[in-house]
């Protein structure tokens, strides 16, 4: 997998494929290609990770764990 911006090109939009992807891939000019397209998610979601839903947290022991953290 690559991550790479998109370019205008034209009316269009075009990427461009790092020169040793291509070289290791073996690719050449006007050669067809599968690309899997996905937007880049949020930069912060990436660093650290996904943050569990409010749902899926467990108040009364994230509460209980403070008390006795802080509450001595």
């Amino acid at each position: 997998m690559i991550i790479s911006k998109t370019r205008k090109w034209g009316n269009s939009l075009g990427v461009i494929i790092p020169r040793d992807v291509a070289k290791n891939m073996k690719l050449r000019e006007d050669q067809e290609v599968i690309i899997d397209i996905r937007q880049k998610e949020n930069v912060l979601k990436e660093l650290f990770g996904s943050m569990p839903k409010l749902k899926e947290i467990n108040l009364k022991e994230a509460r209980m764990k403070l008390e006795s953290k802080y509450m001595k």
